[in-house]
């Protein structure tokens, strides 16, 4: 129920409304709150894929790189927030959309960087660019591209992303990839630190209220990093040189890392536009749905996209990551039921405050990443969860069995055996290696390609077909 404290219902339903700062700033904080943990994490996953992230050989020559990386996640979140609410000319939907670095691009960004240091990152950021103007340019006509993404191919694309990355989660939790060869890794110390952040976190989500539910993930990270302390994993000395080496205040370098156009880079960074823009989509007619009432229109729709592809574009210039809109403030406006486009804008400058004070990443860098793994399981999870809630409203016949079947069997299987493809050129191995992509266009070219008309034969059918008997067994 909406707290009539702040506004009328018709003030509150009206994206130009602007509550008094006294509850704007709150509801402002509390949106950032929501995505915080989630928005700096693709930096810290990639700093990890890269070589140059927590526990890595290169961990101490890596720390400039990876609180740099964390500080243009804030940043660059915050500005292509500022497009959505703001706008710019036909830039921005003018609704309460929050931006933040996407996941859905990790099982891209892993394959293209593992192991390769900063050296990976020009290709990376290249790939981000070019990715991210054909992303904008998706604007003009995305309301008929929909059609080749339905829930059977976007829900398929969602649930791949979760199950690529639950991997990272639980090798976080257990200690980190640089520890795998190491005898404390899996230990139950480092496990107990990312158990404190899930019981916390599922704790305060079911159990509390408000902002300390809306918090939860960002809570419990803060209780395990308390725990982490108390057993030492963290130690102020380590914190105070973290602190003391990371300057005061920085601004953003334009291709600091320098910039490459690498083939498999661009490929799978315009492919992956497809499905980031569907979502964002989603999210659009989420908010106006749950927030006016309404459905959206075809203007906030096309703005929102070219918001999504330009603050992507920028991003990469100056070495940030894809930025989509976040879910789960699309939840926050549902549940208290303030439309107001200020108050989000109020979010977006207190990101890009954090993202100028470099002492900021710093601190999230001393982020124990078993602590961090704790927090990875449960959002990973989720993502997975959305996805299969997506799957939901599909209607299961013949025809979307085989399809999801293909598209899941192909690209989970490339995710778990890589060497499956070896001897593929470099650049057709690492899009087939992420799994996603090679799913995805399974998914798209066969929805695209088989005829409706199976669709009117039943499921029963299919499992009698597959085992050849009619009680729907798989004997045989």
């Amino acid at each position: 129920m909406a707290d009539t404290s702040i506004g009328t219902p018709e003030q509150l339903r009206d994206p130009h409304y602007t509550p008094a700062l006294h509850k704007a700033i709150p509801l402002g904080i509390q949106h950032v709150l929501a995505m915080f943990i989630s928005n700096v994490t693709p930096a810290i996953i990639i700093a990890g894929a890269a070589g140059f992230g927590f526990g890595s050989d290169a961990g101490a020559q890596g720390f400039p790189d990876m609180t740099y990386l964390i500080q243009m996640s804030m940043l660059f979140a915050g500005i292509a927030t500022l497009f959505q609410t703001v706008g710019l000319g036909p830039v921005g939907a003018r609704l309460p959309i929050v931006q933040g670095t996407s996941f859905a691009f990790i099982p891209i960004m892993i394959p293209l960087v593992a192991g390769k240091g900063v050296e990976a990152l020009p290709a990376l950021f290249g790939g981000v660019l070019v990715g991210g103007l054909f992303h904008a340019f998706l604007g003009m006509f995305i309301g008929k591209i929909r059609f080749a993404l339905p829930p059977l191919v976007t829900g398929l694309v969602v649930t791949m992303i979760g199950l690529a990355l639950v991997k990272v989660g639980i090798q976080y939790a257990a200690g980190g990839v640089p520890a795998i060869d190491k005898p404390e890794y899996g230990s139950l110390l480092n496990w107990s630190a990312a158990l404190v952040v899930v019981f916390v976190t599922l704790g305060l989500k079911f159990y509390a209220r408000g902002m300390l539910s809306v918090s939860a993930v960002v809570i419990g990270i803060l209780v395990g990093y308390l725990y982490a302390m108390a057993v030492g994993m963290v130690t102020i000395d380590g914190i105070a040189n973290s602190w003391s080496r990371a300057v005061g205040l920085a601004f953003p370098i334009p291709f600091k890392y320098g910039f490459e156009l690498s083939f498999a880079a661009v490929i799978g960074f315009c492919l992956m536009s497809f499905v980031s823009a569907v979502e964002t989509v989603g999210d659009v007619s989420g908010i106006t749905k749950g927030g006016a009432g309404r459905e959206a229109t075809d203007v906030e729709i096309q703005g929102a996209t070219y918001a999504d592809g330009l603050g992507t574009a920028i991003a990469g210039i100056f070495g940030g990551f894809p930025n989509t809109s976040f879910s789960q403030n699309v939840g926050l406006i549902a549940m208290t039921q303030v439309m107001s486009r200020h108050v989000v804008t109020i979010g977006a400058i207190f990101l890009i405050v954090c993202g100028l004070i470099p002492k900021v990443g710093a601190i999230i860098r001393t982020i124990p990443i078993e602590v961090l793994g704790g927090g990875v399981i449960v959002m990973f999870g989720m993502v997975v969860a959305a996805g299969i809630s997506m799957l939901s409203d599909v209607n299961w016949n013949r025809r979307n069995m085989v399809i999801f079947a293909i598209a899941l069997s192909v690209g989970l299987g490339l995710q778990l055996d890589p060497k499956a493809v070896q001897y593929l050129p470099d650049t057709l191995r690492i899009l087939m290696t992420s799994g996603l992509l090679p799913a995805a266009l399974i998914a798209i070219v066969l929805n695209l390609l088989l005829p409706e008309e199976l669709a009117a034969e039943s499921t029963e059918e299919v499992s009698g077909g597959l085992s050849g008997h009619g009680d729907g067994s798989l004997k045989g």
